[in-house]
Protein backbone atom coordinates (compact mmCIF):
# COMPACT_ATOMS: atom_id res chain seq x y z
CA UNK A 1 0.00 0.00 0.00
CA UNK A 2 1.27 3.46 -0.86
CA UNK A 3 2.39 5.93 1.76
CA UNK A 4 2.50 3.44 4.65
CA UNK A 5 -1.25 2.95 4.91
CA UNK A 6 -0.76 -0.79 5.42
CA UNK A 7 1.66 -0.17 8.28
CA UNK A 8 -0.70 2.31 9.93
CA UNK A 9 -3.64 -0.05 9.52
CA UNK A 10 -1.73 -3.00 10.98
CA UNK A 11 -0.39 -0.96 13.90
CA UNK A 12 -3.83 0.49 14.67
CA UNK A 13 -5.45 -2.94 14.48
CA UNK A 14 -2.85 -4.37 16.85
CA UNK A 15 -3.31 -1.40 19.19
CA UNK A 16 -7.05 -2.11 19.40
CA UNK A 17 -7.09 -5.89 19.44
CA UNK A 18 -4.15 -6.78 21.72
CA UNK A 19 -5.75 -5.26 24.85
CA UNK A 20 -8.97 -7.09 23.97
CA UNK A 21 -7.14 -10.43 23.93
CA UNK A 22 -5.47 -9.56 27.24
CA UNK A 23 -8.82 -8.68 28.80
CA UNK A 24 -10.49 -11.88 27.58
CA UNK A 25 -7.61 -13.99 28.86
CA UNK A 26 -7.61 -12.21 32.22
CA UNK A 27 -11.34 -12.85 32.51
CA UNK A 28 -10.83 -16.54 31.76
CA UNK A 29 -8.02 -16.79 34.32
CA UNK A 30 -10.13 -15.04 36.93
CA UNK A 31 -13.06 -17.35 36.33
CA UNK A 32 -10.78 -20.39 36.50
CA UNK A 33 -9.40 -19.15 39.81
CA UNK A 34 -12.87 -18.61 41.25
CA UNK A 35 -14.12 -22.02 40.16
CA UNK A 36 -10.95 -23.96 40.92
CA UNK A 37 -10.70 -25.08 37.30
CA UNK A 38 -7.40 -26.22 35.84
CA UNK A 39 -8.61 -25.91 32.24
CA UNK A 40 -6.78 -22.63 31.76
CA UNK A 41 -3.38 -24.32 31.78
CA UNK A 42 -3.54 -24.82 28.02
CA UNK A 43 -4.39 -21.14 27.44
CA UNK A 44 -1.54 -19.98 29.67
CA UNK A 45 0.89 -22.23 27.83
CA UNK A 46 -0.45 -20.93 24.53
CA UNK A 47 0.11 -17.32 25.65
CA UNK A 48 3.82 -17.96 26.11
CA UNK A 49 4.51 -20.25 23.18
CA UNK A 50 2.69 -18.10 20.64
CA UNK A 51 4.71 -15.05 21.70
CA UNK A 52 7.98 -16.94 21.24
CA UNK A 53 6.86 -18.16 17.82
CA UNK A 54 5.69 -14.68 16.79
CA UNK A 55 8.98 -13.13 17.90
CA UNK A 56 11.00 -15.65 15.88
CA UNK A 57 8.76 -15.24 12.83
CA UNK A 58 8.88 -11.46 13.17
CA UNK A 59 12.68 -11.36 13.36
CA UNK A 60 12.99 -13.61 10.32
CA UNK A 61 10.46 -11.58 8.31
CA UNK A 62 12.19 -8.31 9.23
CA UNK A 63 15.56 -9.71 8.18
CA UNK A 64 14.18 -10.92 4.84
CA UNK A 65 12.54 -7.54 4.23
CA UNK A 66 15.81 -5.77 5.03
CA UNK A 67 17.79 -8.06 2.73
CA UNK A 68 15.28 -7.54 -0.08
CA UNK A 69 15.39 -3.78 0.37
CA UNK A 70 19.19 -3.80 0.29
CA UNK A 71 19.26 -5.89 -2.88
CA UNK A 72 16.86 -3.52 -4.62
CA UNK A 73 18.62 -0.37 -3.35
CA UNK A 74 15.40 0.91 -1.77
CA UNK A 75 15.30 4.29 -0.08
CA UNK A 76 15.74 4.39 3.70
CA UNK A 77 12.08 5.38 4.13
CA UNK A 78 10.87 2.50 1.98
CA UNK A 79 13.21 0.11 3.76
CA UNK A 80 12.03 1.19 7.21
CA UNK A 81 8.38 0.82 6.18
CA UNK A 82 8.94 -2.63 4.64
CA UNK A 83 10.84 -3.90 7.67
CA UNK A 84 8.22 -2.50 10.06
CA UNK A 85 5.34 -4.03 8.12
CA UNK A 86 7.10 -7.40 7.98
CA UNK A 87 7.87 -7.32 11.70
CA UNK A 88 4.28 -6.46 12.72
CA UNK A 89 2.54 -8.99 10.50
CA UNK A 90 3.21 -12.14 12.62
CA UNK A 91 1.92 -10.45 15.76
CA UNK A 92 -1.18 -9.07 14.08
CA UNK A 93 -2.02 -12.46 12.57
CA UNK A 94 -1.93 -14.14 15.97
CA UNK A 95 -3.82 -11.39 17.76
CA UNK A 96 -6.64 -11.43 15.20
CA UNK A 97 -6.85 -15.22 15.44
CA UNK A 98 -6.99 -15.00 19.26
CA UNK A 99 -9.75 -12.38 19.18
CA UNK A 100 -11.89 -14.63 16.99
CA UNK A 101 -11.12 -17.75 19.03
CA UNK A 102 -11.59 -16.20 22.48
CA UNK A 103 -14.71 -14.24 21.49
CA UNK A 104 -16.27 -17.44 20.15
CA UNK A 105 -15.87 -19.36 23.41
CA UNK A 106 -18.98 -19.91 25.43
CA UNK A 107 -18.45 -19.28 29.16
Amino acid sequence: MAGGRQLRRDAFSLWLEAPLVIAMRCHEMGMATLTGSTQNTAEMTRMVTEKMAAAAESAMAANFALAKAMMTAATPETTARAVSEAALKPYGKRVRRNVRRLAGKKG
